[in-house]
């Protein structure tokens, strides 16, 4: 980990040192707790996106393949977490589930005591609800006629998935995906409320010592170029699929 915080350190003073002749002279002042709030918001989306595709794979198979109790209790987890507003649902658990200690949480404590935590675990259980109910949806966009010329040709279940529908629901959810991925790289903006200083949270740290408010624009400012990185980004692989399906 002190590795990787150095590493991070000497990013942010690199960065910060190619802006400065051009940067204005508040934006230079903090410049490094804009960075490294920014680096805090990438690795928490980061994160949250891997750990909300293992939670949002299984739940989207329960609701299409199992049915029955699993699949209504897989249903129940995407209807609560994609119902309620993220900002509750980080209080809930930091402020709520925090709130019984030591003693109460037992061998969860060391999860529920560093804000950071709670912050991505929140994020990934919000992203598993949203990203389950857009891989349902792709998966029941597959061609039936693809899933029975695979059955003619001897396929089992979990070869079908892999090399069958597996790859067409995800083209076919791409784009839905990669919009829900950028939608929660601006909704993480919140676990500032609970002191993690990602971006936000370091602007209003930044903005509790200056009292100016153009501090916010440039956050704002920021945020457009991690929002604008990811959709190119996105473009460019969705581009990629479309080539590869013909």
């Amino acid at each position: 980990m002190s590795v990787y915080r150095d590493l991070k350190i000497a990013a942010s003073d690199g960065v910060c040192a190619i802006l400065d002749p051009v940067a204005p002279a508040l934006f230079a002042r903090y410049c490094t707790r804009f960075i490294d709030g920014a680096f805090v918001t990438v690795e928490l989306l980061t994160l949250c996106v891997l750990f909300g595709f293992v939670i949002a794979v299984p739940l989207a198979l329960l609701r299409v393949d199992v049915g029955g109790v699993p699949g209504r209790l897989a249903a129940a987890y995407c209807y609560v977490f994609r119902g309620t507003p993220l900002l509750v649902q980080l209080w809930v658990l930091y402020f709520g589930l925090g709130a019984l200690g030591e003693e109460g949480l037992g061998p969860l404590w060391p999860l529920f005591k560093d804000a950071y935590w709670v912050g991505l675990f929140t994020l990934s259980l919000h992203a598993g609800g949203y990203a389950a109910e857009i891989f349902r949806g792709g998966l029941v966009n597959v061609p039936a006629g693809q899933l029975e010329a695979a059955k003619a040709f001897g396929m089992g279940y979990r070869e079908t998935l892999i090399r069958i529908r597996g790859p067409q629901a995800f083209r076919l959810m791409w784009p839905s995906y990669a919009n829900e991925i950028v939608l929660m790289m601006k909704a993480s903006a919140l676990v500032s409320t609970i002191t993690v200083l990602d971006l936000m949270g370091q602007t209003r740290t930044v903005f509790s010592r200056s009292y100016d408010l153009t501090i916010f624009l440039y956050a704002a400012i920021l945020y457009l170029i991690l929002a604008g990185a990811l959709t190119l980004t996105f473009r460019a692989v969705e581009q990629r699929l479309r080539a590869r399906g013909g």
